[in-house]
C-alpha cells in the first residue's frame, strides 16, 4: 500500500499522510538526483528544529526562488512545521519575523499538506509551485481532479487560479473542470504491441470500449 492509498480502498487520499516537515520528496534520489543529499528536515517537536524553521521561512519569504521547485517545496515544509511547532499561523509569522505575513505562511503550508502524488510533480517541475498553490486552496478529490488536470490538459497557473476559485465558490470540481473543456478520465497511454492487440480482441468480443477493459482491469488490480 503506498501513502497516498486510504486503507480499505483503492481510492487515493488528498493530503499528507508523511510526518510534517519530512523530506519525502526531496529526500528521494529518484526525484530529486543528487540534491537528494541536501534535503533538510524540520521537526515541529524539537525546538531547535522549529528554530531553523523560522529561518528559513522568512529567508524564503525574502528572497526569490525563481524556478527551484526543490526550493520552493523546502520553504513549504518549513512553513508547515513552524505552524506545527508554534500552534498558529499567526504565530508562526511572528516568529518568522521580517515582512512574514500569515497569508505567505498559510499559502506554502497548505502545499506541504498535499499528497506525495502531487508533491512529486511538483519537484520534478511537471506542476509549477504556483499553480500548486492554487490546487492546495480546494480540498478533497477536488484537489487531485484540479492536479491531474493540470498535467493532462496543460493548464495555466492563472486557470488554475479560477478554477480553484469557481470550486470554492460551491461547484463541483468535475463540473467546473468539464465546463472548461477538460476531459476527464481521458488519458494517453503507451502499451505493448501484443498487450494492445489483446485489448482491442477482448473488447471487440465483449462488445465493449477499449476503456472499459482498461477500467475493470485497473479496477481489480488496485483492489
Amino acid at each position: 500500500m503506498t501513502n497516498d492509498e486510504r486503507p480499505g480502498t483503492h481510492r487515493v487520499r488528498a493530503d499528507r499522510a508523511e510526518p510534517v516537515g519530512a523530506p519525502v520528496v526531496r529526500g528521494d534520489p529518484a526525484v530529486t538526483g543528487e540534491r537528494a543529499s541536501e534535503a533538510v528536515g524540520f521537526d515541529p517537536d524539537d525546538p531547535e528544529s522549529v528554530a531553523e524553521a523560522a529561518r528559513t521561512v522568512r529567508s524564503f519569504a525574502e528572497s526569490s526562488a525563481g524556478d527551484d521547485h526543490v526550493l520552493m517545496l523546502r520553504g513549504a515544509a518549513a512553513c508547515a512545521a513552524l505552524v506545527r511547532g508554534v500552534g498558529s499561523y499567526k504565530r508562526a509569522a511572528e516568529r518568522a519575523g521580517g515582512d512574514v505575513s500569515v497569508s505567505f505562511i498559510r499559502k506554502w503550508a497548505r502545499v506541504h499538506d498535499l499528497p506525495q502524488s502531487v508533491r512529486r510533480h511538483v519537484a520534478r517541475g511537471r506542476i509549477a509551485p504556483t499553480a500548486a498553490k492554487h490546487i492546495a486552496r480546494v480540498s478533497g478529490d477536488a484537489r487531485l481532479h484540479l492536479a491531474w488536470a493540470t498535467l493532462d490538459a496543460g493548464l495555466t497557473v492563472r486557470e488554475v487560479r479560477r478554477l480553484a476559485s469557481e470550486i470554492n465558490n460551491g461547484q463541483s470540481a468535475t463540473e467546473v473542470l468539464e465546463a472548461h473543456g477538460v476531459d476527464l478520465g481521458t488519458l494517453d497511454v503507451s502499451l505493448p504491441p501484443a498487450v494492445y492487440l489483446e485489448l482491442r480482441r477482448r473488447a471487440s468480443l465483449d462488445d465493449v470500449d477499449p476503456g472499459t477493459v482498461v477500467a475493470d482491469a485497473l479496477d481489480d488490480y488496485f483492489d
